[in-house]
């Protein structure tokens, strides 16, 4: 099984049974991944109190399992005029939410939206 040896080594091996050890050895390796998911966790501008609290709880719940969380914060109508205001509230889910995970970039606007993706951290 060594090409750069003088004389050549090599082994002779059953093909079919080489083919279904690699298929195994496969199979266990997509076993033993973790596949991760995004879920998406909706804000808007008059979101109350309340609502941001168990927002939060449902955020570090994904977090733990080991997902992505994707915030997204809608904006209708005159509501576009606040931005600022927009990515502030996005900002502060962002910081009750940091001790679980860390956000990938600054909350961005697209159209009428702000996005911010959070990644959950490594556990040591």
């Amino acid at each position: 099984m060594s090409g750069t040896s003088i004389p050549a080594v090599c082994k002779l091996l059953n093909y079919g049974k080489f083919k279904y050890e690699a298929l195994k050895k496969e199979k266990e390796m997509k076993k033993s991944q973790k596949i991760i998911e995004t879920k998406e966790v909706r804000l808007s501008m008059t979101i109350e109190e309340h609502d941001i609290a168990y927002r939060v709880s449902s955020a570090t719940k994904f977090l733990k399992e080991g997902n992505k969380v994707k915030v997204t914060l809608r904006m209708k109508g005159r509501e576009q005029a606040y931005v600022k205001k927009a990515i502030e509230i996005v900002k502060d889910f962002c910081a009750r939410v940091s001790e679980y995970g860390l956000t990938e970039k600054e909350p961005e606007l697209l159209g009428r939206n702000v996005f911010v993706v959070i990644s959950p951290k490594k556990a040591k």
